[in-house]
């Protein structure tokens, strides 16, 4: 036996399962439907630069493949986790090669192209500007935050949605009928079955038919596919959850305007997906007390010392009774009186620190623990509120002398605030009518 034999290693069931036509390529229909913009720019030979954004195993190498197959152009291909300015250059000698020799276009497809840093983009500008190359780049994240500006504005977005029921379903067909699948094998899979792996696959489609496969290697030839196997082969899956990726972002800011919507049951929603993510309790204790300030505010100052009692839980206790004190929380905020009108008048004031420069603080607010300040002036004329009817110094003036007063603070007409609007309008009554004003307003 020549031990230095080996056989050649089969390629993965979603590799052998893909497309090699327009026809056989499932999902995207909003692109790639008659009519849709992607479908015309083929039919009209009009290829262009392009970043395909989407979650992970929706087709989107697929795509760029089928687009080189359609157009006859030369295909390309590197990986930015893996490459840098020596494999684009690379590309770019073969595109002109191709041009040279036999009068072909290029598509230079880079995967994870948000992996590149600004230096690495900047070196496929000239030859998508001069046509040598047919820019495509695949990414997960937000083009907007990850690539450069120069690089999006020769490039059209096109944005690949996960694969729904139908698309998953078709997936799934293909694998147990055709031969270059699992049809010698005539597996079935149940309904049942199906939604399980339906539900873990989560819109990946490559995800759908690796575990399909892993599950068929479990399975005897001719057996279903049943609940039981595929149970027991996923374990406690997790659904697509990227910290720190777009799916994060997008799923705490669900989270948070459903609770600036008053919104308890969409709060709950999304809370449990990101902690069924794998996102750390912890993280969503934090930003929930930033709700709690930002759109309870004081038209409910209970909600702050909720939402802080519930991290100490959390912290103190981890899963799952921490969970269930943020789930409380959480609940509680989406239910409360809302008002911005701190967050609102914090900014205010904050921009007019940050315009206004560093203004002097005026000699009645200084505080005189010595002689000298004494005879400088320092806290002359300070009116001690205590000492003053209602205790308020009606009049009086805590501005910088260079600043005109201002009322950052607006309650609004709900919950707690509703009383504190009342006393401030008493307030600025007794202002108005105080002979012992420092400046006019």
């Amino acid at each position: 036996m020549d031990l230095f034999r080996s056989e050649p290693v089969a390629q993965p069931l979603a590799a052998r399962l893909r497309a090699t036509s327009l026809d056989e390529y499932v999902g995207q229909e909003h692109l790639l439907a008659r009519g849709k913009p992607l479908r015309e720019a083929l039919e009209q030979g009009a290829l262009h630069s392009m970043i395909f954004w989407g979650p992970p195993g929706v087709g989107k190498t697929t795509l760029a493949r089928l687009l080189a197959q359609v157009s006859e152009a030369h295909f390309e291909t590197i990986s930015a986790v893996l490459s840098g300015v020596k494999e684009i250059r690379q590309s770019v000698e073969m595109a002109k090669q191709q041009a040279a020799q036999y009068g072909r276009r290029t598509i230079l497809f880079v995967d994870e192209v948000h992996r590149f840093n600004k230096s690495q983009q900047d070196a496929f500008l000239p030859y998508v500007e001069d046509g040598t190359l047919i820019f495509i780049g695949a990414t997960t994240e937000n083009p907007s935050f990850e690539l450069n500006n120069a690089l999006l504005s020769r490039a059209r977005v096109y944005v690949l949605k996960s694969l729904d029921e139908a698309a998953l379903r078709k997936l799934v067909q293909r694998a147990l009928s055709e031969d270059k699948g699992l049809g010698k094998r005539h597996l079935s899979l149940p309904e049942e079955s199906f939604a399980i792996l339906m539900a873990a696959a989560d819109g990946d489609g490559r995800r759908l038919l690796n575990l399909l496969e892993n599950a068929a290697d479990l399975a005897e030839d001719g057996d279903d596919i049943s609940p039981e196997l595929l149970q027991n082969l996923l374990g406690d899956s997790r659904r697509r959850f990227d910290k720190g990726g777009e799916a994060f972002y997008d799923q705490i800011s669900a989270l948070h305007k459903s609770v600036r919507g008053s919104s308890p049951d969409g709060a709950l929603y999304w809370y449990a997906r990101m902690l069924d993510g794998g996102c750390d309790p912890l993280y969503i204790a934090r930003r929930v007390v930033r709700m709690a300030s930002e759109d309870i505010g004081n038209a409910d100052p209970r909600a702050l010392t909720l939402c802080l009692n519930a991290w100490d839980v959390q912290e103190r206790l981890g899963s799952p009774e921490g969970e269930l004190a943020v789930a409380q929380a959480i609940v509680y905020l989406a239910c409360a009186p809302k008002s911005n009108a701190v967050y609102t008048a914090y900014n205010m004031a904050r921009r007019d620190v940050a315009e206004n420069g560093s203004l002097e603080v005026p000699l009645h607010l200084r505080n005189a623990p010595t002689k000298l300040m004494k005879n400088l002036g320092y806290g002359e004329e300070y009116r001690y509120a205590h000492d003053e009817p209602d205790a308020y110094a009606a009049g009086e003036d805590y501005f910088p002398e260079q600043l005109e007063p201002r009322q950052y603070y607006q309650p609004v007409p709900r919950g707690l605030e509703l009383k504190i609007g009342e006393k401030l309008k008493h307030l600025a009554a007794l202002d108005r009518a105080s002979p012992r004003k420092r400046r006019q307003s």
